[in-house]
């Protein structure tokens, strides 16, 4: 028995309407099913599905009452350690998503680059926005992480 792949992320919207609009909007996610639930104080949560139709982003209102790792932080800078980081989406274009993403609310973390990372170096392109809702969210071009392949 092992893990067959990731099914979601979940993030907490400050703005749920203008959070399912980046996410579908800009990014091209769909909403694939919505629902409240009372019992945890949930009026509106949906599931974003991207294109892969595998991919997906649970988004909660801001008043739901729901498992959450650390809490909210005081500023955009502040960094909680043991909690999500940042979540990245595969992308045909780096420079061009990110300038869609800052063109609609998006903020600027780093700029659309190559890294080359260890040895034999594997080279990476992407870049990083803070999300109109605050999430830090990287762009990368497809790249295979799997080096067991090479051996």
């Amino acid at each position: 028995m092992s893990v067959k792949g990731l099914a979601h992320v979940a993030i907490q919207a400050k703005d749920y309407q203008a959070t399912i609009a980046f996410y579908t909007q800009v990014l091209g996610f769909t909403v694939g099913h919505h629902w409240s639930l009372p019992s945890f104080q949930i009026k509106d949560a949906s599931m974003l599905v991207s294109l892969d139709k595998r991919t997906c982003i649970e988004v909660f209102d801001d008043q739901a009452l729901i498992p959450a790792q650390g809490k909210k932080a005081l500023s955009e800078r502040e960094v909680a350690h043991g909690a999500l980081l940042h979540f990245a989406f595969y992308v045909d274009d780096v420079d061009g998503m990110y300038q869609k993403s800052l063109a609609h609310g998006a903020r600027a973390c780093v700029e659309p680059n190559q890294l080359s990372l260890g040895e034999p170096p594997l080279v990476v392109s992407n870049a990083l926005v803070y999300s109109p809702n605050g999430e830090v969210i990287e762009f990368l071009e497809d790249v295979d992480f799997d080096r067991s392949s090479i051996r």
